[in-house]
């Protein structure tokens, strides 16, 4: 068994850590110090910087102008990202363009995946559902209305279209103001799951502003009576369940990449801060705490490739003892688990400095709690893995 990344994936991350070598944690102002939201928009010119070379089309691919990679690269990148919380809807956008390329028509994939290689369209999702508790495609609806017709310069009729109305509430909607689509998961008359795309300037949309406790800008969307064609739908029952698991997966990543550093940031701060003539790093009691915390990381690591290699793999046509949301579970469980503890042990160990909002580890802390409870906590993965192995006993 082989655990080497590919040439491919490498060359992913050493393009990701050029265009982030220059990002800053402290680019805007603190969310300890902003009553809001620390900024109306996502950082436009690292955007930029990740289309050019050519990040945005990592997955896509060849016929879409992408390098055709897996989802591993996507999570090597996004790994990068999170070192230096970098304020890009990177995730959301490359989740949602893989749905699209894996379960959208020709149509819908020919109308947004080019532009979104390119950086010129932005994608969203809205994964949380109206409390964050309940499935998220539970909140909308989608009624089947009378379905429109059209005549042809020559006078023939053609063929009806079928359209969908959504009407619900999703909340906590990341990037939603600033993407020009959003993916939208509701649950039809006969119970099952779909993903609607929304432009954001539709009819009968509704955003109000709301704010992460990493403080950026997030929306709750209210629909009411959106109308969205076919060519906008995708009906395939695994599609939102596919965008879900992708997210959760990176969300991950992100959850690794923010603790690496986060780690790292502590082991210089001991290594220097000096206490009875010695570097505290050099006391027992903090040298057990901080190799704790490097175990916890490992374990999300091994946990993370794990779940985005059987998303791949699922695609593909493998399978495994559990279906891919069990491993993805798993990976979710360390994450959120291991990235508060090495969040509150660099507190810890930092002491009153870890405080101090002129210093980037409480941006840190921020962000952490976020990704903890981003899609689930670890309490709600564990009770859906338990239900998976009560699916499938394993022999």
């Amino acid at each position: 068994m082989d655990f080497t990344f590919t040439e491919e994936q490498q060359a992913a991350v050493e393009a990701a850590r050029a265009v982030f070598a220059d990002v800053a944690p402290d680019r805007v102002p603190s969310p300890a110090l902003t009553p809001g939201a620390v900024a109306d928009d996502f950082d436009r010119p690292l955007w930029t910087g990740l289309a050019a070379s050519g990040l945005l089309s990592l997955v896509l691919a060849e016929e879409h102008g992408g390098a055709g990679l897996d989802t591993i690269a996507l999570c090597l990148v996004l790994r990068e990202a999170a070192r230096v919380l970098a304020r890009v809807p990177l995730l959301e956008h490359c989740a949602t363009a893989m749905a699209v390329q894996s379960h959208g028509s020709p149509a819908l994939a020919a109308a947004l995946l080019p532009g979104a290689g390119l950086g010129t369209l932005v994608l969203t999702a809205a994964p949380h559902g109206r409390t964050g508790h309940d499935p998220a495609e539970l909140a909308v609806t989608a009624h089947r209305t009378s379905t429109s017709t059209s005549t042809s310069t020559d006078g023939a009729v053609g063929t009806n279209s079928t359209v969908r109305v959504l009407d619900g509430i999703q909340t906590a909607v990341p990037w939603a103001q600033n993407a020009d689509w959003i993916a939208v998961p509701a649950h039809t008359g006969d119970g099952r799951a779909l993903l609607a795309f929304v432009p954001r300037t539709a009819e009968g949309l509704t955003l109000t502003d709301q704010c992460s406790t990493s403080g950026e800008r997030l929306a709750e969307l209210t629909l009411d009576g959106v109308r969205v064609p076919a060519d906008h739908l995708v009906e395939d029952p695994g599609a939102w369940e596919r965008l879900r698991q992708l997210l959760t997966t990176g969300t991950c990543a992100l959850a690794l990449g923010l603790g690496e550093n986060v780690l790292a940031m502590t082991s210089r701060y001991t290594g220097e801060r000096e206490q009875f003539g010695h570097p505290v790093a050099t006391f027992q009691a903090v040298a057990v705490q901080a190799a704790d915390r490097y175990i916890d990381l490992r374990a999300m690591e091994v946990t993370l490739w794990q779940a985005a290699w059987r998303l791949d793999a699922a695609t593909g046509g493998a399978g495994g003892p559990l279906p891919s949301a069990g491993d993805v579970a798993v990976a979710k469980i360390w994450a959120s688990e291991g990235v508060r503890r090495v969040v509150q042990t660099a507190q810890h160990l930092h002491g009153g400095f870890g405080a101090d909002t002129g210093y980037p580890l409480h941006r840190y802390h921020a962000w952490a709690k976020q990704l903890e409870l981003q899609l689930g906590p670890a309490a709600a993965h564990e009770e859906a893995l338990g239900d998976l192995l009560a699916a499938h006993p394993l022999g």
